[in-house]
């Protein structure tokens, strides 16, 4: 429980966010965040334990460029900041939003003219820039990899403009953490040329290891230039889904990409992947760290996440209950109830399927109960394309708590929520993620949750009920006696589908009474 009391205790929110720890919707708060590269403003909305972005926009001022050299912020780039600034603080007062809440980092922090351009940003816009130290801007950080993957645990690292941030996470918690001058903005001014710079950067690197151990089985990566890396390897793996949150590489697999970088043509992969040329000319220095880093950490499996300092801003607000909530239960939950023709219905389809999944562990059960709770928040789009909004909108949408192979998953069995074949669809790239056997589980769901649907009138587990016999490949429906016209032709048909998706045998049985749920 919450025991701050003055303005000064709620950080730079200076209020509440989670005024009340059983809430499942956010009221809607920005944040303003600038970096030594880039300044963003971040609007939050949606469920409170998987914030989703109303707003998202950011620009490249480079405020840190020349920092190294000079010791001041770059003159253009303060103007360009300002400007943002400026702006973003128009925007949110036409949003009618509570006051933004503006963080700065390295740059800022450093630079000898950093008070002065925080002061000439409240004179313009009102508007305090709560300048972070190091520490502190791990630890955000890393709670913002807490945001997504409540259960993480390795060695968060987060590359800006100016500095490099790492910090261990285990059992939701997160321990040590260092600040290093590791950004690709300072690391340009290194003199020595490539030799110089990779000896600064083996320098630095093989410190960071003394401080914060090797034994880490995964580093998880937050910034501009690692995300701009991993879609890279994207690029160059042909990988179908372009979604960077929770990207997963295994260090053999990045050590190629690394080595494709120093060969590749940047300005024309850039336009295939949609990267700017001012983020692409940070990639060679920031794969140089980044070879050095999988180097000397040896991690088992790079993951990305697209949560950082923001999202930790409000994960630092968030009351245990809270925190405790799967996100991606909490996200479904909420699009149920804004968008759903029978909000609760998801979870009364669950109860009447949970038969089929006796023996699965917890992990796809939540995947199930996922889909279900989504199974029908799509109902608007027009019947032709149903099946492909329900899969754009489980592969793209901002969910967190997903691998890639759960979001395919859950596409899948969604598409097949309103269609029976996913033969010619535009997806089949993408089902290659899958294995064959999830594929099929996945056709399982679907036509499971199709059917499921024929009892939309009434909690379906109170009309029927599912026994599944996988050694007998035996699937038996037992309706009570009032159901029996529910059973029509079309459900008969569906539930056929289901039964010939887990080659089984159907048997259908009419009960006088209702039996009890399973």
């Amino acid at each position: 429980m919450n025991t701050k009391t003055s303005v000064d205790d709620w950080g730079p929110f200076g209020r509440p966010i989670f005024e009340d720890p059983s809430a499942r919707a956010l009221a809607r708060v920005g944040v303003v965040d600038v970096g030594s590269n880039s300044v963003r403003m971040v609007v939050f909305d949606g469920a409170a334990r998987s914030p989703a972005y109303f707003f998202n926009e950011k620009i490249l001022c480079g405020l840190g460029t020349g920092l190294a050299q000079n010791g001041h912020l770059h003159p253009e780039g303060r103007a360009r900041a300002l400007a943002a600034i400026k702006r973003f603080q128009l925007l949110a007062e036409g949003m009618h939003i509570p006051p933004l809440t503006a963080v700065a980092t390295a740059a800022v922090r450093e630079a000898s003219d950093g008070p002065e351009f925080c002061a000439e940003v409240l004179a313009a816009t009102g508007l305090k820039l709560y300048v972070i130290d190091g520490e502190e801007e791990a630890r955000l950080s890393a709670q913002g990899v807490l945001l997504g993957w409540p259960d993480a645990k390795g060695l968060m690292c987060d590359i800006g403009g100016s500095s490099l941030e790492l910090a261990q996470i285990t059992g939701g918690d997160v321990g040590k953490r260092v600040t290093s001058p590791l950004g690709p903005l300072k690391l340009a001014d290194i003199p020595g040329g490539k030799k110089g710079l990779k000896a600064e950067i083996a320098r630095i690197v093989d410190q960071l290891a003394d401080e914060m151990g090797t034994d880490h089985h995964r580093l998880f990566l937050v910034g501009g230039s690692w995300r701009a890396i991993a879609r890279l390897d994207m690029e160059r793996r042909g990988y179908p889904l372009t979604v960077l949150h929770e990207y997963r590489m295994s260090q053999k697999s990045l050590q190629k990409t690394l080595r494709w970088i120093e060969d590749v043509d940047l300005d024309e992969v850039r336009l295939r992947t949609n990267t700017s040329a001012t983020r692409m000319a940070l990639v060679p220095i920031a794969a140089l760290v980044l070879k050095r880093l999988i180097r000397v950490f040896r991690p088992k499996e790079i993951a990305v996440s697209s949560y950082g300092i923001r999202e930790g801003m409000l994960y630092e607000q968030m009351p245990d209950r809270i925190r405790k909530r799967d996100p991606l239960i909490e996200a479904c939950r909420f699009a149920e109830q804004k968008d759903a023709r029978t909000p609760g219905f998801g979870k009364a389809l669950y109860e009447f399927l949970i038969p089929l999944y006796k023996s699965a562990n917890s992990d796809r059960r939540r995947v199930v109960k996922a889909a279900c709770l989504l199974h029908d928040v799509s109902w608007r789009a027009h019947p032709d394309y149903r099946h492909e909004v329900c899969f754009d909108n489980a592969t793209r949408a901002n969910l967190g708590g997903l691998t890639h192979e759960e979001r395919v998953f859950l596409g899948l069995a969604l598409l097949h929520r309103y269609k029976n074949s996913r033969v010619g669809t535009r997806f089949e790239p993408l089902f290659t993620i899958l294995s064959e056997k999830a594929i099929s589980q996945a056709e399982v769901l679907g036509k499971a949750m199709r059917f499921g649907a024929m009892f939309a009138v009434d909690g379906p587990q109170e009309k029927a009920e599912l026994r599944w016999f996988p050694q007998k490949r035996e699937l038996h429906l037992r309706l009570t006696h009032e159901a029996r016209d529910l059973y029509g032709e079309v459900a008969q048909a569906r539930f056929q589908s289901l039964a010939d998706a887990l080659s089984a045998r159907p048997v259908v049985k009419t009960l006088r009474e209702r039996s009890p749920a399973v």
